[in-house]
């Protein structure tokens, strides 16, 4: 197949591209910075996956929210009315999303079909999916991909998390008790690969056991065999990201729900197998 990657470039879609060329399809990367080029590069692709997004792990400012909300809301809007300006269209649009749709939460559990939350993540994932869904008006297959944590080497949060770790200096942050749920990156090009290949919907891309930051932080420290002793105080995260802390001081438990039932199977499930994975 022709697979069109829009943000191929970054930490997933380094991945993504690496398994759809070693499977044979051929991959066309484009960049939403211009949204009429990236429609005329993708137009006689099969499928095309919107991974594009500006990163949310950095200091909020009312630019970069700005610039947030536009990279996953307004882009992708230019590039459907692009496309749908066009003879030829791909068959289906698969879109990037995130757990930050679910409203953070200690105790609930959410799954594909649960509401979207009312903080700015939640909205925007929200507006984000609107738009994603437009695609179904030009008669592609609509696909939605929500992101939870993503562990893999070259990036993404383990790259972060490690340094410190590694030190001896690793530990919870805040009160320990928010959840992560993540998900191994060949998991998450598995998922993608899965919506490529034919499944639509909204899928959770998360493990099937989801953990609390204090669980996430034990088993990291025993993976690498270091002390987890050091917390990472609050106030000290909303120096350094302001608004931007709340992504690491609260979560939500999210399960996979329609991604299992659409016959996707984890190759890691459990936190301990998938680092350990990773670090060896």
């Amino acid at each position: 197949m022709r697979i069109g990657i829009i943000g191929g470039s970054g930490f997933v879609g380094r991945h993504l591209s690496g398994r759809l060329r070693a499977r044979g399809d051929e991959v066309i990367e484009a960049s939403l910075r211009d949204p009429a080029a990236a429609a005329g590069a993708v137009a006689t692709c099969d499928a095309v996956v919107n991974l594009a997004g500006e990163p949310i792990g950095q200091r909020w400012t009312p630019a970069v929210k700005e610039r947030m909300r536009t990279s996953r809301v307004d882009a992708p809007r230019a590039l459907l009315d692009a496309l749908a300006a066009r003879n030829t269209k791909p068959a289906a649009y698969i879109s990037a999303s995130a757990v930050g749709y679910y409203s953070p939460s200690e105790t609930a559990t959410y799954t594909e079909s649960s509401p979207h939350g009312t903080d700015f993540l939640g909205e925007v994932c929200a507006a984000w999916e609107r738009e994603a869904d437009r695609a179904a008006d030009l008669r592609m297959r609509v696909a939605i991909v929500r992101t939870g944590v993503a562990l893999g080497p070259g990036g993404g949060a383990l790259a972060q998390m490690l340094p410190p770790f590694r030190l001896g200096a690793g530990g919870v942050i805040g009160n320990g008790k928010q959840w992560i749920s993540w998900i191994h990156i060949d998991d998450l090009a598995g998922v993608y690969l899965h919506a490529i290949d034919g499944a639509g919907g909204v899928f959770n891309a998360t493990a099937p056991v989801p953990v609390t930051n204090a669980e996430f932080t034990h088993t990291l420290g025993h993976v690498l065999h270091r002390p987890t002793f050091l917390p990472t105080p609050t106030f000290a995260l909303r120096a350094l990201l302001g608004e931007g802390a709340d992504v690491l001081l609260t979560g939500a438990r999210v399960l996979p729900e329609h991604t299992i039932a659409a016959g996707y199977r984890f190759a890691y499930a459990e936190l301990e197998s998938a680092l350990r994975s990773l670090l060896r």
